[in-house]
């Protein structure tokens, strides 16, 4: 099993939710988080003050997958979040040793 990390625009969750329930993944996780990278922020204008920003809004989105699978969803996630421009974001995979349904105490593939 593989997990999922995406960070995305704020303004495409919708559409990579949609990207992935057309595949079947039915649970996923969602945070607001912030940061930057290569956009290094923003700057605003306050009550006559200019303010600079260097962390923007972001959404993290966590979904856990079988290993048979990571392909696909990476590429659904990949091609419904992408704008082309600085700031579209970032995916990490990790390895996940096991995971279980507290309801009905299931292991692995069986949890998900």
């Amino acid at each position: 099993m593989k997990k999922i990390e995406a960070i995305i625009r704020p303004e495409k969750l919708n559409d990579v939710k949609t990207a992935l329930s057309d595949l079947g993944i039915n649970g996923m996780t969602v945070s607001n988080v912030s940061g930057f990278g290569n956009q290094k922020g923003y700057t605003q204008i306050y009550r006559g003050q200019e303010i600079v920003s260097k962390l923007l809004p972001k959404i993290k989105l966590e979904v856990v997958v079988s290993s048979a699978r990571i392909d696909e969803v990476i590429s659904s996630i990949v091609e419904s979040s992408k704008t082309g421009k600085f700031g579209d974001g970032k995916i990490f995979v990790y390895d996940v040793a096991d995971a279980i349904r507290i309801r009905t105490g299931e292991h692995g593939e069986e949890a998900l």
